[in-house]
């Protein structure tokens, strides 16, 4: 290959990279994270908060045991990194709603998540299923949430604190994916 041509594709490639990653859809990767926050936070309220798993180091201590710690199964490492693998699976549970309102565009979950349908659930008529790829662009979405924020997601949700407050600092302070929308505390 030329050389020039190997210059020009370093001197370009930062340019395609920068416009690619400036033309994510702000409502679909804010929703994305939001989403993320949400399941995650049901998926974490689900497990029985007496269970505990052990921590430790498989060394010996000079008196010939080994030093193990127990910790709540719900928010440990092992546990949050299990469920982030399966977590991008829910979005076609979600579909773009419009408030009637104001307008305002996200993807909420239109699924119950058991039986029955709960007070606070939104009006069907405002969700849109009429575009058939979504809940593939919002799932594509998700997984590029997750791999550019599991360190964080994981720290976070190993913090014992609202899912208000982590869906505010993942998506808002943490990354930039919710740092222009007018509703970042929305739950879904």
């Amino acid at each position: 290959m030329a050389p020039w041509i190997i210059q020009m594709t370093l001197v370009l490639l930062p340019v395609f990279i920068s416009s690619s990653q400036g033309k994510r859809d702000k409502v679909l990767y804010c929703s994305a994270c939001k989403a993320v926050v949400a399941e995650l936070n049901y998926s974490i309220n689900k497990v029985d908060p007496k269970k505990t798993i052990n921590l430790g180091s498989f060394r010996l201590n000079p008196d010939g045991t080994m030093k193990d710690k127990k910790v709540p199964l719900a928010r440990s490492e092992t546990h949050l990194s299990e469920l982030l693998d399966g977590v991008c699976r829910s979005m076609s549970d979600y579909a773009l709603h419009v408030d009637p309102d104001t307008q305002h565009k996200q993807y909420m979950r239109f699924a119950p998540r058991s039986k029955g349908v709960p007070r606070d659930f939104p009006d069907f008529k405002n969700f849109h299923f009429d575009k058939p790829d979504v809940s593939e662009a919002l799932k594509f979405a998700c997984e590029t949430v997750v791999e550019e924020l599991e360190d964080d997601i994981i720290s976070l949700f190993r913090q014992d604190v609202e899912q208000e407050q982590v869906q505010e600092e993942l998506c808002s302070r943490v990354s930039d994916f919710c740092r222009y929308s007018s509703h970042t505390t929305e739950e879904l």
